[in-house]
């Protein structure tokens, strides 16, 4: 059985963390960014801060799953997987919505000013279905997981991985010409946080390669220069797309912009294997809960930025600060809360019996 290894839980709440402050950034953002608070008041350097994030995080996040799907494979059954994942990840993510999610539906719907075109007896369907926010990515992983099971159907000697195991450093590096090819393909239109093709590319990355423990030494090694690249390119990518929508194809399809989201991949694994491989209270606590933040926080977010933005005239700085302090306390509470609860814990959050 494979010896855990603690970093990658702390990528895994570490990077929940900074999607968490992105999600305040993206509510205020100014740059022509679909799903924000109308006329919200802005901080232009948190519309630069989460443009130089939103690149590599969630790429980070799914090539972290298939080097977790690879681990879990090694001492699960595919069945014993399959069903983990789906009580994990698709329960959450379906039945949640109806429970807990149709308040973020509920709150987009009406700051878009559509709650009067609605008939009543359709509002709560619909705000439940529309009600996904950030939970296309527990979606998208259990895909992924399905997709994976396939593919081991296909390589069951693993043969592949085997041969994956013995890449070159060099040709590590040029992976990011793969996340280049896939943030071309089967990407949603209006939805664009559905990129299918580059985070399928970054799952199978970490499975196929990043699983390997000599590939994670070789980056370890070469950590201080890719520390280095990956913040000359933040700095780049912040100045050259300041004030524009980054999350527009121009942007994430671009050679550089993928270049730069795999330079920062690599930067933060060899970083945390280095420097973040051990175990604390906090971080314990941190790495069985930051699952659970994830799933709650966007509801907290939206209902704490409307109350704020509809009865209050703060400036944009407190906006930003009280929404962000309420979003992590309140997340907090409500999981302490939430996985007490019989049925409601597992339907919100997929946990079984504690």
């Amino acid at each position: 059985m494979t010896e855990r290894k603690l970093y990658l839980d702390h990528i895994r709440w570490s990077t929940v963390l900074l999607v968490m402050f992105y999600h305040v950034c993206y509510l205020f953002n100014d740059v022509g960014i679909l799903g924000g608070i109308p006329g919200a008041k802005n901080i232009p350097l948190c519309d630069t801060l989460a443009s130089a994030a939103y690149p590599w995080f969630m790429v980070l996040l799914f090539a972290v799953s298939g080097i977790s799907a690879r681990y879990s494979l090694q001492s699960r059954t595919a069945r014993q997987f399959v069903r983990e994942r789906a009580r994990k990840l698709l329960i959450p993510s379906t039945l949640g919505l109806f429970v807990l999610h149709w308040l973020t539906g509920y709150l987009n719907i009406k700051l878009g000013g559509g709650l009067e075109y609605i008939p009543a007896p359709l509002v709560y369907p619909i705000a439940a279905v529309s009600g996904t926010g950030p939970l296309w990515f527990i979606q998208m992983l259990f895909l992924f997981s399905c997709v994976l099971l396939l593919f081991r159907k296909l390589d069951r000697g693993d043969r592949l991985w085997t041969v994956c195991g013995r890449t070159p450093l060099p040709v590590i590096l040029l992976l990011f010409l793969v996340l280049w090819g896939g943030a071309q393909v089967l990407n949603l239109p209006v939805l664009t946080m559905y990129r299918f093709g580059i985070y399928l590319a970054a799952f199978l990355i970490g499975y196929l390669f990043l699983s390997h423990d000599a590939i994670q030494e070789a980056i370890k090694k070469l950590r201080i220069p890719l520390l280095i690249a990956a913040v000359l390119g933040a700095v780049g990518f912040g100045y050259y797309y300041r004030g524009t929508n980054f999350t527009s194809p121009d942007c994430l399809q671009s050679f550089f912009t993928n270049l730069y989201a795999w330079l920062a991949v690599l930067a933060i694994l060899g970083c945390f294997k280095r420097y973040f491989n051990r175990e604390t209270s906090f971080t314990r606590y941190m790495t069985t809960s930051s699952f659970g933040f994830y799933i709650l926080h966007y509801p907290i977010l939206m209902g704490s930025a409307y109350l704020l933005c509809t009865y209050t005239d703060l400036p944009a700085g407190w906006n930003y600060l009280l929404i962000l302090l309420a979003q992590l306390v309140l997340t907090f509470v409500l999981y302490e809360l939430i996985k007490r609860i019989p049925i409601i814990r597992y339907l919100v959050l997929g946990m079984k019996k504690q």
